[in-house]
């Protein structure tokens, strides 16, 4: 029986795309996994690509910031997993999806809420989500220094917050995101 495991990255930040990924192991044991939030950059760097490697087959997904602002973060989401498991080269017989909501996809699926502390299989599929997603935020730090997307990822981190204030947003920002929308306002405001 093929499984797939089913994760995403960057549900909670202020810019930038969600991306999801879906894996599905192969018999061999990958040392090292766990839950990506829990793992320094350069062991995530060596999963990811270990991961990519080993897998049976291994699926990138992702809704644009356009999306999340049209459809609403949760749908984006389980619109980005359902793009990383229709993307997959090999066809699961079930989806092991983290959280407690699943894709619109042809597959059985199960939710296991903390999977990504529980199953391999979405261990793996939220590194490479991680990974990926990771790479665009810092691709987008070259042609938008000013918001340190390099170091917070999109986050709503302090320097990311004033940056915001003082600069509005730029179109990878998620305008309906509310600290994004306040300062935004208040940016335009002031100029």
């Amino acid at each position: 029986m093929l499984i797939a495991g089913v994760d995403e990255a960057g549900r909670g930040p202020l810019a930038g795309p969600v991306l999801a990924a879906a894996v599905i192991l192969s018999k061999n044991r990958i040392k090292g996994l766990r839950d990506s939030k829990k793992i320094n950059k350069k062991e995530l760097l060596r999963l990811d690509g270990v991961i990519k490697k080993e897998a049976i087959a291994y699926g990138i997904g992702r809704a644009s910031v356009l999306e999340i602002e049209n459809i609403n973060i949760l749908r984006a989401s389980l619109l980005a997993m359902s793009r990383a498991v229709n993307s997959l080269k090999v066809m699961p017989d079930i989806v092991l999806c983290d959280g407690n909501q699943t894709p619109d996809i042809s597959v059985p699926t199960k939710t296991i809420i903390k999977g990504d502390t529980k199953i391999e299989s979405i261990m793996a599929a939220s590194i490479i989500a991680k990974v990926a997603r990771d790479r665009i935020m810092t691709s987008l730090d070259i042609i938008y220094p000013q918001y340190n997307f390099r170091s917070n990822k999109g986050y709503p981190t302090k320097m990311h917050l004033l940056a915001l204030k003082r600069y509005g947003s730029c179109k990878h920002h998620r305008e309906t995101f509310n600290p994004v929308n306040k300062l935004d306002n208040l940016f335009r405001n002031e100029y």
